[in-house]
């Protein structure tokens, strides 16, 4: 989460964390789903999640 604040803040309207069960987790960025624990099974690789994101994200 820091990492995402830190990088793409500029770019960023609003964070949000919601909680869930289970160990599932989900990123989204304007309501469309970049990554899924549930989906993939498996914990993102390091710096899976922010390569998703940057790729998402205007410049």
């Amino acid at each position: 989460m820091v990492e995402i604040l830190a990088e793409f803040e500029a770019q960023l309207e609003a964070v949000r964390l919601l909680p869930t069960v289970g160990g599932v987790y989900e990123v989204s960025l304007d309501g469309r789903l970049v990554y899924s624990k549930l989906a993939t099974g498996r914990h993102a690789e390091p710096g899976e999640v922010m390569g998703l994101l940057r790729d998402k994200l205007p410049g």
